[in-house]
């Protein structure tokens, strides 16, 4: 499929060489707007539904122009365009479906399982994706405060089986260098943690993060590093530059990805079958493809479990074993990611 790359001279902008803070400032907050860089008719779509209070459209310029101009079925544009299915209520869907909120120790420390925890490090994300399972996340009491890593650091004493830290949010890499640095310093300190990982969206939607000031925080860190991106379609990264993922496999980062199972968007076997081999070409191993998390608001995204389960046999018909990802789905209060049978 060609993508019909938006011209620059639509976006709003336009500043020579612009750093990743500025790209990942300068984003699309409005629906309508949306629809006008892509030259879509808004009178298809529900004013009142493009404009969410709680969770509102933000998407950068970067991401848009990936998209295909005049296609309202664009499967970037499905992943964060604000709609109708979002107002249905559904009982098997809810507001913490991974079961997040029983999972806090501190505000933004969560221990799920046994030897990892998370840390929820910023409400701040680059991208909203419309399924996201922590949409609804009270960030504003259930974050870590900034630059106060006491708690945590006492809570890994305490726990000394606990040797991965997972840094997520929102999305770790919208915090400055200065913050990160800080943190994989304090994580340092603490013997038995051996491992940290990050999980961001941030590396392929605005490559220009992973620059040299990010990677010598963790050049000479005794730190196993993990880095797991996220990446639905193929179409989020083909033509993407490969140098960001070279420094980071330099710097000793191990790359992965995870996907989301969306209805009309990759529930297909041959675009899950190229995603697997787009991310190879930049070094990236497939690591997890999710069944939909029942979050509110995310039902139009959810795929049938007999499709689901037909579409993964004919994937893994497809694809060498190191190419397939495990299809899992996390279920509040398991020990650990459920493994889908087939």
């Amino acid at each position: 499929m060609k993508v019909r790359i938006i011209p620059h001279t639509m976006m709003r902008l336009h500043i020579q060489n612009p750093t990743w803070q500025q790209q990942m400032a300068d984003v699309v907050t409005d629906g309508l707007e949306l629809c006008h860089i892509l030259q879509l008719d808004p009178a298809q779509l529900s004013p009142s539904v493009l404009r969410q209070p709680e969770f509102p459209v933000r998407v950068p310029r970067l991401f848009v122009e990936r998209m295909q101009a005049g296609n309202p079925n664009d499967p970037l544009l499905l992943q964060v365009l604000a709609n109708r299915g979002e107002t249905i209520t559904d009982p098997g869907f809810s507001r913490d479906p991974v079961g997040d909120l029983d999972a806090i120790r501190h505000p933004g420390l969560l221990h799920k399982y046994g030897k990892r925890v998370l840390i929820v490090t910023t409400g701040a994300c680059a991208i909203h994706c419309r399924y996201c399972f922590r949409r609804h996340y009270p960030y504003a009491a259930a974050t870590s405060r900034a630059d106060d890593w006491g708690p945590l650091l006492q809570y890994l004493q305490e726990n000394q089986s606990v040797n991965e830290v997972i840094l997520s949010g929102g999305d770790p890499l919208s915090l400055s260098d200065r913050r990160l640095r800080a943190l994989i310093q304090a994580l340092e300190t603490v013997t038995q943690v051996t491992t940290v990982r990050i999980h961001s969206r941030i590396p392929t939607i605005i490559p220009r993060r992973i620059d040299e000031s990010f990677c010598n925080i963790f050049q000479h860190s005794r730190l196993s590093k993990v880095m797991v991106v996220h990446v639905n379609h193929p179409q989020e990264i083909n033509g993407i530059p490969t140098a960001p993922f070279d420094m980071l496999r330099n710097t000793g980062f191990c790359l992965l990805n995870q996907s989301v199972l969306l209805k009309g968007i990759n529930d297909k076997a041959d675009i899950l079958a190229s995603l697997s081999e787009s991310l190879f070409k930049l070094g990236i191993l497939p690591y997890y493809l999710h069944q939909l998390d029942k979050v509110a608001g995310a039902t139009g995204f959810q795929v049938s479990a007999e499709h689901a389960r037909t579409l993964y046999q004919s994937l893994a018909a497809q694809l060498p074993g190191y190419l397939l990802p495990r299809f899992v789905q996390e279920v509040a209060g398991e020990p650990n990611k459920t493994l889908i049978r087939l």
